[in-house]
C-alpha cells in the first residue's frame, strides 16, 4: 500500500513465476502403466484413458505375458480444477506439474488435450529440488547398504554369495 504499483506489460514481458508453480499437467507416457488410478481419483472425471492388452512372447519357455498399452490419454482442462490429486496418486511418476500456463483456446472443445500435447509439456517440467543435506538418508538406501554389507561379509568368509 505504501509503494507505487508496477504495471507489467504481460504479453511482451513474461511474469516471474515462483519455483514449482502449477500450470498444466504433463504426461510422461513411458511411465504410464494404464493403472487408471488417476482417472478414478479425479474428482471432476476429466481424465479419459483408453487402452488395449498386448501379449508378449514367452522368453525361455515361460508363459506369454500380457501388458496394457496406452491408446488414449486426455485431460479436459475445461473441467479440471487443478487440484493435483492425479499427480499425487500416480504410483509410476507419469504425471507432473509443468509451469506452462499459456494454453488458452477460442473454442472450449479444444481444451481437451490428448497425450501428444501433454507430452510436449513434459520437457518444461523443472527438475526436482535437491535433498536437504542435513536430512536422514532414505530408508531404502540404508536397507540396500545393509544388505550389501551382509553380502560382502558372507563372501569374505568363503560362504555362498
Amino acid at each position: 500500500m505504501t509503494r507505487r504499483s508496477i504495471t507489467r506489460q504481460y504479453p511482451e514481458v513474461q511474469p516471474d513465476l515462483p519455483p514449482r508453480s502449477r500450470g498444466v499437467i504433463a504426461l510422461f507416457e513411458e511411465n504410464c502403466t494404464v493403472c487408471m488410478l488417476c482417472a478414478r481419483e479425479c474428482p471432476d472425471w476429466c481424465i479419459y484413458i483408453d487402452s488395449h492388452k498386448e501379449t508378449l512372447p514367452a522368453e525361455g519357455g515361460g508363459r506369454p505375458r500380457t501388458r496394457n498399452v496406452l491408446d488414449r490419454f486426455a485431460i479436459d482442462f475445461a473441467l479440471c480444477m487443478y487440484c493435483g490429486i492425479c499427480i499425487e496418486v500416480c504410483p509410476f511418476d507419469a504425471l507432473f506439474w509443468s509451469p506452462e500456463f499459456e494454453y488458452a483456446e477460442y473454442d472450449i472443445g479444444e481444451l481437451t488435450h490428448e497425450k501428444e500435447r501433454l507430452r510436449e509439456w513434459m520437457w518444461t517440467v523443472p527438475p526436482p529440488q535437491p535433498h536437504d543435506p542435513g536430512a536422514e538418508p532414505p530408508k531404502e538406501l540404508a536397507a540396500a547398504e545393509k544388505a550389501e554389507a551382509r553380502r560382502g561379509a558372507r563372501g569374505a568368509r568363503g560362504g555362498p554369495a
